[in-house]
């Protein structure tokens, strides 16, 4: 399976566009002035969970677009026609409720005049949607499991959730050999099911057996002894944490400490896994996979990649907030930010329609990780989802290194048919969701 890696070499690259030449410039310090028309700002909403169980999903992604729009403003802003635009982002503490997310989209649209939403997505689109219609407002995600034919201005242009989780898979399959018998375990809800049919298609696809159902628990569970008692009682190779939320991935990764694990974890993410080697140990989490890197990475400097400066912007996110802050979403909101900037740019406007037909034009666009290709009809039903490769993240000597960047597309072309088997199953195809 050698032809579906991509392995990347360091490097350095200048980036060009508007957005993110101007995010280099003020990290150097250097501060060009622009002959732009009068000095304008557009407001962008951050729409998310910033308090309760989800806000590692949230909130960490809030503090990275501060930094973005830091570094963009001092730069001299966006340049889009003949104009300047500041940057402003307005936060609404969605708290992961379908309510509250609906009447925070009010207010911003409304009250705000916000001219894109940027959203965690999942149990909260719903309460979104239909005001995002009327208004035509662009809204991006980080799941595309929420997209439908029915969500035209609904897009997922940054993360891949939860395709890029078979990557992993693939990954440990071909370096971890002995490891044959795989259990899960998710919460019952909007982000785990999808996840939970993305990891039995990939393990299937890498023969590995799955010697249980997946486990769901009710997302109210702050009791883990049992959920890991149930796991470990099939006396698995391999402990899948699935898509769990970072308040459910720290006292599950306690129990497998205390009950006696032994063998090989993977999870979609590990956000603040420091934490979790000061409760259980080094050793204990040596060799944990998931698919979320540190921005200090020097793989990230590969010239493919299109995240600006990203060991600086890992710094100065240490910097204000402490590196033991940094998850997994601390730099996706600032990456769908550089695709937003850049197609503001094209499209002469910051009008939210002309906006999406600007970052769509051609079905390609500057993934973060690479170029990637507009896609999902065959699983979501329309061509919403930006994908490419992912990085395939390892944690060795109690530090996240990037051990490869895998493709998604090419794992789709060969095993496409299991992942509709998986998303059918559990009820996850667009169509049963409407």
């Amino acid at each position: 399976m050698k032809h579906l890696t991509s392995k990347l070499h360091i490097g350095r690259r200048e980036f060009l566009s508007v957005s993110t030449a101007a995010m280099s410039v003020a990290a150097t310090g250097a501060m060009p002035k622009f002959a732009f028309g009068a000095e304008k700002t557009v407001k962008i909403g951050f729409l998310a969970p910033l308090t309760g169980a989800v806000a590692a999903w949230g909130k960490p992604g809030l503090d990275g677009c501060k930094i973005w729009a830091d570094w963009v403003n001092a730069a001299g802003g966006i340049k889009v026609g003949g104009d300047s635009y500041k940057v402003e982002f307005i936060g609404y503490d969605n708290e992961y409720d379908p309510g509250k997310a609906r009447a925070g989209a009010a207010k911003l649209i409304k009250e705000d005049g916000v001219k894109f939403i940027m959203m965690l997505g999942g149990d909260t689109w719903p309460g979104v949607q239909p005001l995002a219609e009327k208004e035509g407002m662009m809204v991006s995600t980080l799941l595309p499991s929420d997209l439908t034919p029915d969500t035209k201005t609904l897009i997922a242009p940054c993360e891949v959730h939860p395709i890029y989780n078979v990557t992993g898979v693939e990954w440990l399959a071909e370096n971890k050999p002995d490891a044959r018998k795989a259990v899960i375990c998710a919460q019952d809800d909007a982000l785990g099911k999808p996840s939970v049919a993305t990891y039995l298609a990939a393990f299937e696809a890498a023969g590995i057996e799955v010697i249980d159902d997946p486990l769901f628990f009710d997302p109210a569970t702050t009791d883990f002894a049992p959920v890991m008692t149930r796991l470990l009682s099939k006396s698995p190779d391999i402990l899948c944490l699935d898509t769990c939320y970072a308040d459910y991935v720290h006292p599950l990764c306690e129990q497998a400490f205390q009950q006696g694990f032994k063998g090989t974890m993977i999870s979609c993410t590990a956000d603040f896994y420091p934490k979790i080697i000061e409760k259980t140990s080094k050793e204990f989490m040596e060799g944990f996979i998931f698919q979320f890197p540190d921005f200090d990475d020097p793989a990230l400097n590969d010239p493919r990649v299109n995240f600006a400066k990203p060991n600086e912007f890992y710094a100065e996110y240490a910097k204000r907030y402490g590196e033991a802050e940094w998850g997994a979403v601390s730099w996706e909101y600032a990456s769908i930010m550089d695709l937003w900037a850049d197609a503001a740019g094209k499209a002469g406007t910051v009008e939210p329609g002309d906006v999406l037909v600007a970052m769509k034009s051609g079905g390609k666009g500057k993934h973060a990780f690479g170029d990637a290709d507009w896609w999902g009809k065959e699983l979501f039903g329309i061509d919403n989802a930006l994908v490419g490769n992912w990085p395939v993240v390892v944690i060795e000597n109690g530090k996240a290194v990037i051990k490869e960047y895998r493709s998604i597309p090419a794992w789709w072309d060969k095993h496409k048919d299991l992942m509709i088997k998986h998303f059918t199953a559990l009820g996850q195809m667009w169509a049963q969701r409407g």
